[in-house]
């Protein structure tokens, strides 16, 4: 975008207000909580986002292993705002911030405000590796989860059709890099599928051959959380036959060979990437404000180092401390607690009144690695097996937007939990086809 915009670009279509105008960049965990937050008070609250509905993330490994439709772990903006009357939503892509003009340039025009908070996450981080890049499946949005349920159905339908017994491998076996709780999860779900579900949907095949690898640069699995749940992890992966390659990392890949840092080869069709995040920075923000890992620096109060107006919550603030000198985990917990404390804070903002700083409560970690097996810690309580999971469950369920949201994912879950069986393996977009030829040519 060019440094100073057109006179003549177009301006976003907002009521005036005599209200002090909040703009909110990003309808995640922290953004979505901060404009719920905000609903009785005197403002006027207006969320950009490049998507019309809210994606429930720790759930997208279910939607691409076929154990979830789509539309149970979304829901719309505009519905779940619908009766408050100082919202707006405006779906786009924010391009550049003015801070000196108070300004926001987006994809669909501009828009002034008053006080802009930034929420827009992160993206997945692929170490600079334009192969990983080009040829891996990342899990970062329903359009993710799409994308990745296809290529395993559809690898599966390829693997009945080849007499190439090395080609038949590539399409059955899987590498997951990163083993934190999605790497973890979406090895575990792979593994149930081979155990319960593609035996009856692949007679014709041997599921024996379908190896499920997952990769970790660290020497533990569930970084962040204590050793024991990462042991039990670990155990619980390699009695489903996961096999766990720790203390290694990805070195390339071309969309069919895997080659690990210590030379291990391994053939696949299925890289799914897993490891690691990074922020995009919006332009017109000062360098000064960006710390490690493209994150906005802000002080206790959240506010973007260098600035009065604007702040930045969630995975995409790094508010240094003593105790988290790299910031603070990048859980939706921690979005959560920051926009709440925020739609607080902003109204002592408007009266000139003092600030609460944030303090996180740290509500504890989970990861389920498959039926009746999880791992969970709150404080100095630890557990692991089936209360876990029973405690995963729940707090995911209660944690959905939506009361039917939660409706359908029960009636998923249990139905598949009596049944051993994953219903909705559909195959939805045949734009990756062409991605499967390009791959077979190599």
């Amino acid at each position: 975008m060019d440094e100073t915009p057109s006179k003549n670009r177009k301006t976003v279509k907002i009521p005036d207000t005599s209200s002090p105008r909040i703009i909110i960049i990003g309808g995640g965990f922290g953004g979505l909580e901060l404009a719920k937050s905000l609903r009785k008070v005197d403002c006027q609250v207006i969320l950009f986002d490049k998507n019309n509905h809210h994606t429930f993330q720790p759930l997208l490994y279910q939607v691409a292993t076929s154990g979830l439709e789509t539309n149970s772990i979304i829901y719309p903006f505009r519905k779940l705002f619908e009766k408050v009357k100082n919202f707006y939503f405006r779906m786009g892509e924010v391009e550049k911030i003015d801070p000196e003009a108070r300004t926001i340039y987006t994809s669909i025009g501009d828009v002034s405000y008053d006080y802009l908070v930034i929420a827009t996450g992160t993206t997945t981080n692929y170490y600079g590796m334009e192969d990983i890049s080009k040829y891996a499946v990342p899990m970062k949005s329903i359009q993710d989860a799409i994308r990745l349920r296809n290529r395993i159905i559809r690898g599966f339908e390829q693997a009945l059709l080849t007499d190439d017994f090395e080609m038949m491998n590539s399409y059955m076996d899987f590498v997951v890099v990163g083993g934190g709780p999605t790497g973890v999860e979406i090895a575990g779900a792979l593994a149930e599928l081979k155990k319960h579900v593609f035996p009856r949907d692949y007679k014709e095949l041997d599921l024996k051959e379908m190896d499920i690898h997952l990769v970790e640069a660290n020497h533990h699995l569930l970084n962040g959380m204590a050793d024991i749940s990462g042991k039990k992890s670990k155990e619980f992966l390699e009695q489903m036959g996961v096999q766990v390659h720790l203390g290694k990392s990805v070195k390339s890949y071309d969309g069919y060979k895997v080659i690990l840092n210590d030379g291990t080869e391994m053939i696949t069709k299925h890289l799914i990437w897993a490891a690691g995040v990074t922020g995009t920075p919006i332009e017109g923000i000062d360098a000064s404000a960006i710390g490690r890992g493209n994150r906005f620096l802000v002080d206790e109060y959240n506010r973007v180092k260098g600035y009065e107006n604007i702040f930045a919550i969630g995975d995409i603030a790094a508010m240094i401390t003593d105790k988290y000198p790299y910031g603070h985990p990048q859980v939706a917990p921690t979005a959560m607690q920051q926009g709440k404390l925020l739609a607080k804070n902003l109204p002592q903002i408007f009266k000139g009144q003092g600030l609460k700083p944030f303090k996180y409560l740290n509500k504890g970690a989970m990861a389920t690695i498959g039926r009746n097996k999880a791992v969970v810690e709150v404080g100095k309580f630890k557990t692991q097996g089936f209360f876990a999971w029973f405690i995963w469950m729940f707090v995911h369920l209660m944690s959905l937007v939506g009361f039917r949201n939660r409706i359908f994912v029960f009636w998923s879950w249990l139905w598949s939990y009596i049944s051993y069986d994953k219903s909705n393996r559909l195959i939805i977009d045949k734009g990756e086809e062409h991605f499967e030829q390009t791959l077979e040519k190599t």
